[in-house]
């Protein structure tokens, strides 16, 4: 027989394992044209799942609809396991405890800081009031609670409109390109912050950004949107090093790209064989791979290094241009077999002069081989 703590503890461990927030194919259309098309996913309480992806993708339509302030044209949208809204059934948008923060702060220039806070805040004032306080302690802006939005600087007005989000205890935040608009210097700093804040809450997170850095820098998983549906989803090291095709390398990087066909599961290139399993003979394939991934040698009398099984063959390439880019150098190559620009990057300061014929080779297990898709 379970004890009643036993009981409590198979409970609480049942529960957690309910998403905070759940959407179900969802589906938005604008003359006929899908925008968000059959979209899933699910976010844990105390979890920050990012919607990462290119302007005009889908991202904010598919927050606009979780919020409630646009209808699906199909898909449901469930939070703690209960059915907030589908096409027939749907809870209105003040009664879903999910709080907003985007790119404009939008705080009241009327009202103190402390009235921003406690807009929405529901309770007598002395409740309200202590809510505040706790609050603007917890973002370290106690000293301006009587103060005036256009008193403080851009970084405080974000910490006000983050308090103002979690000032009703909500059991979401979605967030849409909240810190763009931030100097840089204060940007790291403040993202941190304010999931910090977040996560000590246990709200589940929804965040949209077009920024791959930001995504890898704040998500626990990232939904790679294009074209309106979720492309890949998982944890950012996984999206990153396993991407499910040659846009899903681009997207997060420079990526230099090789072109062959495949025969007996090899594709054949000037810097030698590349595996390419299950693919079928006579397939044409990108072979694509990061400026990172590639290893430059010395030429000694027109001669490279010897080949290798993990860079496999060299291949020569004459400089066009080096930059050095503050944490390394970028390095870039006319190659000798195809006349075209193969891009590179060493770490710290490494500029050759233009024109200086060198020799690179490419990590095998740091490319990729997709059929082309063109």
């Amino acid at each position: 027989m379970q004890t009643e703590t036993q009981r409590s503890s198979s409970g609480n461990t049942l529960a957690s394992r309910v998403p905070r927030l759940e959407i179900r194919h969802l589906v938005r259309q604008f003359d006929g044209r899908p925008v968000v098309d059959d979209v899933s996913l699910s976010i844990m309480p105390g979890q920050v799942t990012c919607l990462l992806g290119p302007s005009g993708c889908g991202k904010s339509t598919t927050l606009r609809m979780i919020a409630g302030v646009e209808m699906q044209d199909s898909g449901e949208i469930w939070v703690d396991g209960k059915l907030i809204c589908d096409t027939v059934f749907r809870v209105p948008p003040e009664r879903r405890q999910i709080g907003l923060m985007f790119q404009d702060f939008a705080l009241f220039p009327h009202l103190s800081v402390a009235g921003n806070v406690a807009y929405g805040l529901r309770g007598g004032k002395d409740e309200k009031r202590a809510r505040v306080v706790e609050l603007l302690e917890r973002v370290d802006l106690l000293q301006f609670i009587d103060g005036y939005p256009h008193q403080l600087s851009g970084g405080e007005q974000q910490r006000v409109a983050l308090a103002r989000a979690l000032a009703p205890r909500p059991r979401i935040m979605l967030m849409d390109e909240p810190f763009s608009g931030l100097d840089n210097r204060l940007r790291d700093g403040i993202r941190d912050e304010t999931l910090g804040l977040l996560k000590e809450e246990d709200t589940a997170v929804l965040l949209v950004t077009h920024e791959p850095e930001e995504a890898m820098r704040m998500a626990d998983e990232i939904a790679l949107m294009r074209d309106g549906r979720i492309v890949q989803q998982g944890a950012p090291y996984n999206v990153y090093t396993r991407p499910v095709d040659r846009a899903a390398v681009s997207f997060f990087s420079d990526a230099n790209v090789l072109n062959a066909q495949v025969n007996g599961a090899l594709a054949q290139t000037p810097f030698g064989q590349f595996l390419a399993p299950g693919v079928p003979d006579g397939t044409n394939v990108d072979i694509v791979f990061r400026p990172q991934h590639v290893k430059i040698d010395f030429d000694r009398a027109g001669v490279g290094p010897l080949p290798t099984p993990t860079d496999g063959v060299a291949a020569r390439g004459t400089v066009v241009r080096a930059r050095f880019m503050g944490h390394e150098s970028l390095v870039e190559f006319r190659m000798d077999f195809d006349d075209k620009i193969l891009k590179v990057t060493v770490p710290n300061v490494f500029l050759p002069a233009e024109g200086r014929v060198m020799w690179l080779t490419i990590r095998r297990d740091r490319c990729f081989v997709f059929p082309t898709s063109r």
